[in-house]
């Protein structure tokens, strides 16, 4: 069965045809998500790209060849694990500093950052449903604006907007918990 015959019949709820598909092809994708960084982790790399490659056949051109399309999703499965760890390994340096930003023999300073902390914290839980969702993604878990939109189902003008309405009231909420409290 070759490549058209067994994408129609996959498109028609053949199982086996797809698993033609997934044998025929999996080493290449093995070796296209080691080879582009996937390393250790390039057996969910390929898993979910046959995943999802599945799920996205209705909009596989019949024209163009499956092996390309394919392996254009492995790679962008590659690159999203590597941009992941990356963001992964910056969270944990963020923690880390909030962890202890000053030195211990600095007791003011630790006080004063934890109640900085604190207060952020607070005003971000503070804020509506949607614009708290929107700050999370965007500047605690450092998403993209397309990150973010794919990720909360939203379109990208509807992210931006409610990132500036929600980062406009923590600013307003924390500018005032400073008048009102007297703190730095």
């Amino acid at each position: 069965m070759n490549d058209e015959e067994a994408v129609a019949r996959a498109l028609d709820g053949d199982l086996d045809a797809f698993d033609v598909l997934v044998a025929r092809y999996s080493a290449v994708a093995h070796r296209t998500a080691a080879f582009l960084g996937a390393g250790d982790e390039a057996e969910d790399v390929v898993q979910e790209a046959f995943v999802k490659a599945y799920r996205h056949l209705r909009t596989f051109r019949q024209d163009a060849a499956f092996k390309p399309w394919l392996l254009r999703i492995v790679s962008n499965e590659t690159h999203n694990l590597t941009r992941s760890r990356g963001r992964r390994a910056q969270l944990t340096a963020r923690l880390g500093q909030l962890a202890e930003p000053y030195a211990p023999d600095d007791p003011e300073g630790t006080a004063l950052a934890g109640d900085r902390d604190a207060r952020l914290i607070a005003a971000v839980r503070d804020l509506p449903d949607r614009e708290r969702e929107a700050v999370v993604c965007r500047y605690f878990l450092q998403l993209s604006e397309a990150e973010t939109a794919e990720v909360l189902g939203w379109r990208l003008g509807t992210v931006k907007s409610r990132t500036f309405r929600g980062l406009a009231r923590l600013r307003d909420a924390l500018a005032a918990d400073r008048v009102e409290g007297g703190a730095p």
